[in-house]
């Protein structure tokens, strides 16, 4: 199937059961019951919302069944799931032993896309470990500045379904893919796409390294202009050459260097294009400044140049890059400048929920006052450590494994002062804070960049990020 052909799918009278209530399963179901299909939802939780959801959709005549998301309802002719549900849940099993296929949110809305008449929009696809929320909006920051209609969809938070079902048309879309997504996307064939990085990351789900790389490769299946890749990350180049992709697709690098031919970079400051040009073998096209993009870390540019070059496949002029990246600001909780207290910066990176997200935050500061820590997710931090130890001033360390950050520093940063904090109240990131300041000095940047998940302390990572920013604001207030 073309990259840009619309599937048709006769959905009358079909037996479609979605699994999971919730951002991707609602929109499915009506989407499915709207078009004649007869759902069944199926839901492992039985509580109040789920049941209040239910409520909502058996008035539309969809069947719901709750607490039982195990068992594959009589004659289902396809399985639609949200993307976070495991491949190896016994529905899925069952599924594939009756021959029964088994799709996405991402797929299904892929499928859907055109419906009405309307001319389908290209998808702009983005994935990899970490940076892609930041690459998806600065790639719709790019693409509004040249005057497209465009949105950040998919894994973003906004609905791919609500995108290409709602009433806006649009020219193009901008669209985060998750690892989960993409395994349920066996038919997806973007315009152009980028895979950011690659390090280990949801290996419980994806039951190995391989595994994970692989789902992340699909995104370039049926490419038609480019498959851009990480020259830094040989692992993101190797999945290019394994795709199948359509006759005449280039593969595009970026780097942070001075860019070689087909690739993005940077030279005395300056984001250039030797990719998207008329001889990419002796010219080059400046885009931006590096001091056009906020904020100008390290991995923040090789953002931007990634967001530039799925731009300029799809034909976006140069002044446009640049005004997209001076247009663009990152969300909260993502490399935040918070404030400056006597000399000393402090910055929420709580995003940073990975060893390899962590990586590049701290290698974006000279001097680290470092506050890490919380769940581990199975994560080893020698190799972080080791690499940051030259930047380290000092480390806070709280939350439920803790423990295995300070052996880290005790095996490659003996010299390092850590604060290790017990505590795991809600005063306990105010400690944090404080502790933190006492190890600062003039020109050192107090960083939240934990390497860890959130969840043994706090709802997630933006409630993380707040009760650091309170805690630095409050901070700030008494010194002022």
């Amino acid at each position: 199937m073309g990259s840009q052909e619309v599937s048709s799918v006769d959905w009358q009278g079909k037996h479609v059961t979605v699994a999971g209530l919730g951002v991707s399963g609602i929109p499915a179901a009506r989407a499915l019951n709207e078009r004649g299909a007869r759902v069944t939802v199926v839901n492992d939780g039985d509580d109040d919302r789920a049941r209040a959801q239910a409520a909502e959709l058996e008035a539309l005549g969809i069947t719901v069944r709750l607490g039982d998301g195990a068992t594959l309802p009589p004659s289902t002719d396809l399985v639609v799931t949200a993307p976070g549900w495991q491949p190896d849940k016994p529905l899925f099993l069952a599924a594939a032993e009756a021959g029964v296929p088994v799709w996405g949110d991402v797929e299904l809305a892929w499928r859907l896309r055109g419906s009405g008449g309307r001319k389908p929009a290209p998808w702009l696809a983005v994935t990899g470990t970490n940076g892609k929320t930041t690459t998806v909006r600065m790639l719709a920051s790019i693409l509004e500045a040249a005057g497209l209609r465009t949105a950040a969809v998919g894994n973003i938070g906004v609905s791919l379904l609500d995108a290409v079902l709602g009433d806006q048309e649009y020219d193009v879309l901008a669209v985060e893919l998750s690892s989960y997504q993409l395994h349920w996307a066996p038919s997806l064939r973007a315009h152009s796409a980028a895979v950011l990085n690659l390090a280990p990351d949801h290996l419980d789900w994806h039951g190995s390294m391989a595994a994970y790389a692989a789902d992340k490769g699909r995104v370039y299946e049926g490419n038609t202009v480019a498959c851009v890749y990480n020259a830094a990350d040989p692992a993101t180049e190797d999945l290019v050459r394994e795709a199948d992709v359509e006759e005449g697709c280039r593969a595009i690098g970026f780097t942070l260097g001075a860019p070689g031919p087909s690739q993005l970079g940077v030279v005395d400051g300056i984001l250039v294009d030797r990719a998207f040009v008329a001889n990419r073998h002796k010219q080059a096209q400046e885009l931006a400044e590096v001091s056009d993009v906020h904020p100008p870390a390290p991995h923040n540019i090789a953002n931007a140049l990634a967001a530039a070059a799925l731009a300029r496949a799809f034909g976006v002029e140069a002044a446009a890059v640049r005004d997209g990246l001076r247009a663009f600001r990152p969300d909260a909780h993502r490399i935040e400048h918070i404030a400056d207290i006597g000399e000393v910066a402090y910055v929420d990176d709580s995003k940073a929920t990975n060893t390899h997200a962590a990586e590049a935050s701290l290698a974006a500061y000279d001097s680290v006052v470092w506050i890490a820590g919380g769940l581990a997710k199975g994560a080893a931090f020698d190799a972080l450590v080791t690499g940051a130890a030259k930047r380290l001033r000092g480390a806070v360390l709280m939350g439920a494994d803790r423990a295995l950050i300070r052996e880290a520093l005790t095996r490659h940063a003996p010299e390092v002062p850590v604060v290790d904090l017990e505590r795991t109240d809600t005063g306990a990131m105010s400690e944090a804070v404080a502790q933190a300041a006492a190890l600062a000095r003039p020109g050192d940047t107090v960083l939240l960049a934990p390497a860890c998940a959130s969840m043994d302390m706090f709802t997630n990572y933006n409630k993380r990020g707040e009760a650091f920013a309170d805690a630095v604001r409050a901070r700030a207030d008494e010194s002022a």
